[in-house]
């Protein structure tokens, strides 16, 4: 079975104009995914578009580890870019462009099954603004409580959760998804009612603008 996921994540976040919409779809579905998941430590990826939050479009890339993106092909390739990609032009073009690289703090390891798995048909995305004085013990019920509360919900796939090391909020936390609707069923509001994170915590922690989002995956195309 080939390894699809690696012990970190590298997530950009964008939003386009409608004049641009096609030809970004176009150039990132058949030039910028399939080039970059020839370079060292891509292993898997997936575009995503929002259903709630934002920014929309949002393309995930699981990653062998953060030196990927540090790797001499990695930065080879954004010193030659294509007459496409310039055309793009995502840090200009785009609005509200974002982009992640997280190393994965939980689960500490991630067992076969996780490592085989593919991409998740959808994704709830949380970036997280923690305050230093409450970090410990937020950590602490994500990882003791509330996640393994999470995961009894029908439809929640995985939680991964991010320490962000090249750009920010520092926390992300990534919600693996049968499908888009799991956020609205009676079990997730439910599970939502029970939480008692702030109260244990002893503070409040934000999110992100467009945090959570959720995401519907739209490359590779969906069945259902």
């Amino acid at each position: 079975m080939a390894k699809q996921k690696g012990s970190a994540l590298l997530m950009v976040f964008v939003d386009m104009d409608p004049e641009y919409d096609a030809d970004f779809n176009a150039w990132y579905n058949e030039e910028h995914v399939p080039d970059l998941l020839q370079l060292p430590g891509f292993l898997n990826a997936a575009r995503y578009e929002a259903l709630l939050g934002g920014p929309r479009y949002l393309a995930c890339y699981e990653l062998e580890s953060p030196e990927a993106v540090q790797s001499e092909a990695y930065r080879q390739y954004h010193r030659n870019p294509t007459a496409w990609t310039q055309r793009i032009s995502l840090s200009t073009k785009g609005r509200n462009f974002s982009r992640l690289v997280g190393t994965q703090i939980y689960p500490a390891e991630n067992d076969p099954y996780v490592l085989g798995r593919g991409m998740a048909p959808a994704l709830q995305v949380g970036r997280m603004l923690v305050p230093e004085e409450i970090e410990a013990k937020y950590n602490e019920y994500y990882d003791t409580v509330r996640t393994p509360a999470n995961l009894k919900v029908p439809g929640c796939i995985a939680v991964r959760r991010y320490h962000v090391v090249e750009g920010g909020p520092k926390y992300l936390t990534v919600y693996e998804f049968e499908h888009e609707k799991v956020p609205e069923t009676q079990a997730w509001y439910e599970r939502r009612a029970q939480d008692q994170m702030h109260e244990y915590i002893g503070g409040s922690y934000g999110h992100a603008p467009g945090s959570p989002g959720v995401y519907r995956r739209i490359l590779p195309p969906r069945a259902f």
